[in-house]
């Protein structure tokens, strides 16, 4: 399927791509972290054009579903990682703790990731990507293995973070019961496109494409 992708992005939002199975929303997150690359077009971050840089490169992080958490490593050592496999230095250290500190983590640096629940693993995972202090976080379905409740608390975890320290977010999801209550933006993908953006509350609640309230299973007017 042939994919074009026009989408711009303020920094400091908080976006939510969403859309069927397929429709190339890991795709765009993959584009933008430079694991995939376009055949043309352009890509911008921070003002800043992004086509020629590695992903080491660019100012974004990434956390997907899968946490990639190593079993036989403490939690701080996991998170570690996210700086580099060495000895911390004294200040390398300090952030580390400053970021398990972010994602109400405090006293759970030594245990291993069967000693915590899979929301701490999920934490355990977002704290290393803060580690990285990159101000673009890409989110790939990254909660979605959670419970509802879960899922809601680090959605809010997230945009809590994004407010403190500033972060540009876009995270794919399935699962859009997390959203009441954030101020988010909502892109709907589509056959390898951006369809339609605005609002989340909006485009969940008053659907402007009959797309989008199909995929949704939204009974009522469209806009």
């Amino acid at each position: 399927m042939e994919m074009r992708f026009d989408l711009a992005v303020e920094a400091g939002a908080f976006v939510v791509l969403f859309g069927p199975s397929g429709a190339g929303k890991s795709t765009l997150l993959n584009l933008i972290a430079g694991f995939e690359a376009p055949l043309s077009g352009r890509l911008r971050l921070l003002g800043r054009d992004a086509l020629g840089l590695p992903p080491a490169a660019r100012p974004v992080t990434t956390l997907f579903q899968d946490h990639n958490l190593f079993p036989h490593l403490t939690a701080a050592k996991n998170v570690a990682l996210g700086l580099h496999p060495g000895r911390l230095s004294p200040a390398e250290a300090a952030r580390v703790q400053e970021a398990l500190a972010h994602v109400d983590l405090e006293g759970l640096e030594t245990r291993r990731p069967a000693e915590l629940s899979g929301g701490e693993r999920q934490r355990v995972a977002l704290a290393r990507s803060l580690v990285r202090d990159r101000p673009i976080l890409l989110l790939d379905e990254p909660f979605a293995a959670l419970g509802p409740a879960q899922r809601r608390e680090m959605v809010g975890l997230v945009d809590r973070l994004r407010r403190e320290r500033g972060l540009t977010v876009l995270m794919v999801s399935h699962q859009l019961d997390a959203l009441p209550g954030i101020d988010a933006q909502a892109a709907f993908i589509e056959d390898g496109r951006v369809a339609a953006t605005g609002p989340a509350t909006e485009l969940l609640t008053r659907p402007p494409l009959p797309e989008i309230a199909d995929y949704l299973g939204y009974v009522g007017p469209t806009n």
